[in-house]
């Protein structure tokens, strides 16, 4: 997991993410941080690997934790965090070092899937696809204190464990 672990300590992660971890700190709702992020790559994986996609760990893994990097700039200034996500995301994989680097059409398959991780398109990329199943499979609705003032749609909502 070197390149992820690249990600994880890149400079430009680490102010965004702390970031995003001051605005929620007081959060009563889903939250946007390492154990969702994690969660998300682990689902994503076993997903991947049930269904035999053939995709890399690493990549799947990188799209995970990057997917919600920019919602530090949706609190502050409404930029949806799938295209202030996708920029950082952008800027972290352009300057990782060399011996963690990540190929030009895997880079473009982990920015793609952070793009369109909030709403399915219906000629999704494999990564795409698992990035969003993933996410919205992450959340525990059925076990949050605050999930009746939660303002998601009761068919977005988690009630009963799905994958």
């Amino acid at each position: 997991m070197k390149r992820v672990n690249a990600i994880l300590h890149h400079p430009l992660y680490r102010r965004c993410y702390g970031r995003l971890e001051e605005l929620e700190r007081e959060r009563i709702f889903c939250c946007h941080q390492m154990t969702h992020l994690l969660d998300v790559a682990r689902i994503a994986y076993i997903l991947n690997m049930e269904q035999d996609m053939g995709l890399e760990k690493e990549v799947i893994y990188a799209a995970a934790v990057l997917h919600d990097i920019g919602k530090y700039a949706q609190y502050e200034d409404g930029t949806p965090h799938e295209q202030s996500g996708e920029k950082i995301a952008s800027e972290i994989l352009d300057s990782l070092p060399d011996d963690a680097a990540f190929f030009e059409e895997e880079k473009r398959m982990i920015l793609t899937a952070i793009r369109g991780h909030r709403r399915l398109r219906v000629d999704a990329e494999p990564l795409e696809w698992l990035l969003y199943i993933s996410d919205k499979a992450s959340r525990t609705c059925f076990a949050c204190p605050a999930e009746s003032e939660c303002d998601w749609s009761a068919e977005k909502k988690n009630m009963e464990l799905k994958i």
